[in-house]
C-alpha cells in the first residue's frame, strides 16, 4: 500500500494521479494456478465485482463495472484496476493486482476534473481509508474463493448485472468511426460484444471508446 504514488500506471500505459494519503493505492499478490490461462479474463472479473460490492456498501447502488475494470459512480471515475499476469509456459504463475480508488480527494486535474469523483465528494464527508481497505479485501478473497471454486458462470453473471451500459444505446468509437449499439456481453477472453445494425461486434482491449 502506498501513501504517496508518483507513478501510478493504468491499462496500456495510461498514468493514475492521485493525491498523497487521500486514496487508496495497492497491490496485492495472487497465485491463481488453478486457472486456465484461457479464462484469465475471469480473474479480472472476481476482482472487479469484489471491489465493485465492497464499494457499494459505502456509495450504493449507482457503482458499476465499466469494461475492462474501471470503477464508475454514475458518469464518473471512482477507481481502477490493473492485473498483471506472470506465466510459466502454459501455466499460470502469479498474478499483481493494482488497485486505486478515489476516496477523500475532491480536487483533480483539470484534464480528468468532472469526469473523476470520489467516495467523500459522493458522501459529503470524508471517508476511514482502512475502513474502505478492510471491506474490499474481505470481498477479494469472497470472489477468489468463489473463482477457485470453478463456478465461472456466476461470477461471469455478477459482472454483467453491474456492468456500465449494458444494453444501453451509447455511442462508441473504432478506427475514427463513431457508431450507436449495446454492450450485449463480455466474452470469457475479455472481448467486450457490442450489438450495433443488427449484428455483434466484439472488440479487444482499447480497440474501442466509450463516448457517452
Amino acid at each position: 500500500m502506498a501513501d504517496n504514488q508518483f507513478a501510478g500506471r493504468g491499462q496500456q500505459g495510461n498514468v493514475w494521479h492521485t493525491e498523497p494519503g487521500l486514496n487508496l493505492t495497492f497491490s496485492l499478490y495472487l497465485r491463481p494456478s488453478f486457472l486456465p490461462i484461457s479464462h484469465q479474463f475471469l480473474l479480472n472479473m472476481a476482482i472487479s465485482i469484489a471491489i465493485r460490492n465492497a464499494l457499494r456498501g459505502f456509495a450504493g447502488a449507482g457503482l458499476k463495472v465499466k469494461w475492462p475494470n474501471d470503477l464508475y459512480y454514475q458518469d464518473q471515475k471512482l477507481g481502477g484496476i490493473l492485473i498483471e499476469n506472470i506465466l510459466a509456459g502454459s501455466s499460470y504463475k502469479a498474478s499483481i493486482i493494482g488497485i486505486g480508488i478515489n476516496v477523500n480527494q475532491v480536487l483533480f486535474r483539470p484534464e480528468v476534473r468532472g469526469r473523476a469523483t470520489s467516495l467523500a465528494e459522493i458522501l459529503q464527508q470524508d471517508v476511514n481509508l482502512f475502513s474502505v481497505l478492510g471491506e474490499i479485501c474481505l470481498h477479494i478473497e469472497q470472489h477468489y474463493l468463489q473463482l477457485k471454486r470453478g463456478e465461472y458462470e456466476r461470477l461471469k453473471a455478477d459482472y454483467l448485472s453491474g456492468l456500465y451500459h449494458l444494453k444501453e444505446p451509447a455511442h462508441y468509437r473504432h478506427n475514427g468511426q463513431i457508431f450507436e449499439g449495446q454492450i450485449v456481453n463480455v466474452t470469457d477472453s475479455g472481448m467486450l460484444i457490442i450489438f450495433t445494425e443488427g449484428r455483434e461486434l466484439a472488440f479487444n482491449f482499447k480497440e474501442v471508446e466509450f463516448l457517452t
